[in-house]
């Protein structure tokens, strides 16, 4: 039983991460091919983010006890993947020094946060 509480649990975080990075629930069509293919583009979007952070993750030795204690950034999301296209495809706010500045700092923060996380 804790089995199948377990699969639909991650089913749903999926889910919820599916509508929020490519807004899977935001669709303002009448009719079911409209809305049938609103998903399927939605969920090939969210397939290309995922692919994509799990290709920029750099190749390490299998370390259980890396996340808590290694140095390095946290490995890049697809919310970061998301933030990073769509910077890049839209009209420059920031340069993109600022925008690699951010992202570096914000992996490097959580990492620290992790750190803390799992030293108490």
């Amino acid at each position: 039983m804790a089995a199948v509480f377990g699969v639909s649990l991650k089913a749903e975080e999926r889910f919820q991460a599916a509508k929020g990075q490519v807004s899977l629930d935001h669709y303002p069509v009448r009719n079911w091919t409209a809305r049938h293919r609103h998903i399927t583009l939605a969920m090939f979007a969210l397939a290309f983010l995922a692919v994509a952070a799990d290709d920029a993750k750099p190749t390490r030795p299998a370390d259980p006890n890396r996340p808590a204690r290694g140095r390095e950034p946290v490995d890049l999301t697809v919310p970061e993947i998301h933030r990073f296209i769509g910077a890049l495809l839209s009209p420059p706010v920031t340069s993109l020094n600022a925008l690699l500045h951010w992202s570096n700092w914000c992996r490097n923060h959580q990492a620290s946060a992790r750190r803390s996380h799992y030293r108490q």
